[in-house]
């Protein structure tokens, strides 16, 4: 056993280091869950924590990491800027796991909030993780270096923590389909839970870097969930995939204030292309008819960039 006891917080275990994370683990044979973040928490992450809490049960562990990680910026991102709210964030989580009204309630809460140097002790990792062909498209595209330092720190918690299940929230499409897939290939003796997007009251799927908008580049910022609308409508009346994406793409090109980085319609398992718009995504000479289809859009609003996505059943 560790002689390092981790910091006590009402609630919840606070962690900062490895000793301290392996301390508060350390003898406990309890159902666990882990859920990944980098803070900056809202309704979104409380759902990902509540259906952990419900995966391991009243007697159980939730571990819930609350990590920047800088391998997943490139340079020129907004490492520096990204918020960082700790003390908001742990009081959020013993509320959302207080047992109250409506709330689960779990045996143990643990929240590891490492520095840098607790999770690459080494510093630059000298063995990286290969995200593979899933990793060049889309979100890859335009963060080439973005999925490998996302698989190195979540590979690296998964060992750390031992959970039998990890939740990942589907906003995060294709995020969630490589860290499946790392999963699978790699024979990681884990549990991958997808949990469907939060989104506001007019639509807006949630997400950290909401607060970064002005209230006008917000409102603008509503063509992104219209233009999944659209392409849902167009599914609904019969269309392919490839009509899908010109009715999301056509309403996204025509929103006010907003720089379109991709409309795009593709397996949400592989990310393989299922509309043939020659996005150079692999597969796209093909055109779905039938099946579900991920359609997901990013887009540029003043400064910030925005992702969406919408599972659709082309019937």
């Amino acid at each position: 056993m560790t002689d390092t006891a981790p910091a006590l917080r009402p609630g919840a275990l606070l962690a900062r280091t490895r000793q301290e994370l392996a301390a508060a683990l350390d003898g406990d044979t309890a159902p666990r869950a882990v859920v990944m973040t980098m803070g900056a928490l809202h309704d979104g992450h409380f759902d990902l924590v509540a259906e952990a809490a419900r995966r391991v049960g009243p007697g159980g562990t939730v571990v819930v990491t609350i990590f920047v990680n800088p391998l997943q910026f490139a340079a020129g991102e907004d490492l520096e800027a990204y918020p960082r709210t700790l003390a908001a964030d742990v009081d959020g989580l013993v509320r959302v796991l207080s047992g109250g009204p409506g709330r689960p309630r779990v045996g143990r809460l643990v929240v590891f909030a490492p520095a840098p140097q607790a999770v690459y002790p080494d510093g630059e990792p000298g063995v990286r993780l290969d995200a593979g062909p899933m990793a060049t498209v889309l979100e890859g595209a335009v963060r080439p270096t973005h999925f490998a330092g996302v698989l190195q720190v979540v590979l690296t918690l998964m060992h750390l923590i031992g959970p039998r299940w990890a939740v990942f929230g589907r906003k995060d499409a294709q995020q969630l389909a490589i860290v499946s897939a790392m999963v699978r290939d790699l024979a990681v003796p884990v549990e991958v839970v997808p949990v469907d997007i939060r989104r506001e009251p007019d639509g807006l799927a949630m997400s950290s870097r909401n607060s970064y908008l002005s209230p006008e580049q917000r409102a603008r910022a509503l063509a992104l969930s219209r233009a999944l609308e659209a392409g849902r409508a167009a599914a609904a009346a019969g269309a392919d995939a490839a009509g899908v994406r010109r009715a999301a793409a056509e309403l996204l090109d025509a929103a006010p204030g907003v720089e379109v980085d991709y409309v795009a319609v593709v397996d949400p398992l592989t990310f393989v292309e299922r509309a043939g718009a020659g996005l150079g995504l692999p597969g796209a000479d093909g055109v779905a008819a039938a099946g579900e289809v991920l359609l997901a859009v990013a887009a540029r609003v003043g400064p910030t960039r925005l992702i969406d996505n919408a599972l659709i059943d082309l019937g």
